[in-house]
């Protein structure tokens, strides 16, 4: 078939490469225009160097746009990690139309992190669908969906990498051949079960000691490796990665004030929490470089007692 990838970054490469080494062809490649300092994008780059033609846009409502994509003459429009507002003037112009890639299981967590507020909120399972593109935030009806479990350890990082990249760019390929078949079965979202979730950035990464393990701990492996959920020490930022939960079950397993460093081991460091210890084993302080946790105390003079996020 004849392919429009509209996109960027690494998933965006990737579904560029699968279908081509499938041996569709890729008419035309759309990306967001790189901002002043930023490194080349990796799906323009992959583009260039496949010698597809780039068309980097800052938006797709102008009529440059919409007269690019229709002298490309394409079968269809796959759209693979898209930050931008796509309409519907321009997601119609192919002659099969438009079909888009969202990492949560539609119409639960629509918006722009759904990958990190299931975990964060606790569930056990997650998924991606494909749906066609409205103009409504991810609202458009649903042509297939995956499923896939969330472990109790598991982080947003080992989720979306491990599982849903790569089933995400089988589940394009799998889609776009029901679609220009014609056998592609697109199914009303259901109103009723739909939510919304805006961004997980800093201000959502900010940890709260007070609240319970469970919750601190969700909020860790949610944002590991991104945004990075974080304290403060020293009045600047500390990030943690690599958790584990360490639930209390008696009253003596009870160890210090909320927030307070209660051990420092050789290879972890343990902080309170309510209702249990979060153990963690990596560390970011101030935008610096990722440290072991003991490697960072003894660097930063954090010690047993110190209270975080004061």
């Amino acid at each position: 078939m004849r392919i429009a990838i509209v996109g960027q970054r690494d998933f965006g490469k990737a579904a560029l490469n699968a279908f081509l080494e499938r041996g569709d062809t890729i008419a035309g490649v759309f990306c967001a225009p790189e901002k002043p300092g930023e490194a080349v994008d990796a799906l323009r780059e992959a583009a260039e160097h496949a010698g597809v033609p780039v068309f980097a846009m800052p938006s797709f409502r102008v009529e440059e746009a919409r007269q690019a994509l229709q002298s490309l003459n394409v079968d269809i429009a796959i759209l693979a990690y898209v930050l931008q507002f796509v309409p519907q003037d321009f997601a119609t112009i192919p002659r099969h139309g438009t079909i888009q890639f969202h990492p949560s299981l539609l119409p639960r967590y629509r918006g722009p992190s759904a990958i990190n507020w299931p975990i964060i909120l606790g569930d056990t399972r997650t998924g991606l669908s494909i749906f066609r593109p409205v103009d409504g935030l991810d609202e458009g009806p649903v042509i297939l969906q995956k499923e896939t479990p969330i472990g109790p350890d598991e982080t947003v990082g080992k989720v979306y990498f491990g599982r849903l990249f790569p089933m995400g760019v089988a589940a394009l390929i799998e889609a776009a051949d029901l679609v220009v078949s014609g056998r592609a079965q697109a199914v009303a979202q259901d109103e009723a079960g739909a939510s919304y979730e805006g961004w997980c950035r800093d201000p959502e990464a900010r940890i709260n000691w007070h609240s319970h393990v469970d919750q601190v701990y969700n909020l860790i492996r949610g944002c590991d490796p991104a945004p990075g959920a974080w304290t403060s020490f020293n009045q600047k930022r500390l990030q943690l990665y690599d958790a584990r939960k360490h639930s209390a079950r008696t009253f003596s397993q009870v160890k210090g004030r909320i927030g307070a460093i209660t051990s420092i081991g050789e290879q972890s460091l343990s902080i309170s929490a309510q209702g249990g210890q979060i153990e963690v084993f990596k560390l970011r302080y101030d935008g610096g470089k990722k440290l072991p946790a003991p490697q960072f105390c003894a660097d930063s003079g954090l010690c047993l007692g110190t209270i975080l996020g004061t």
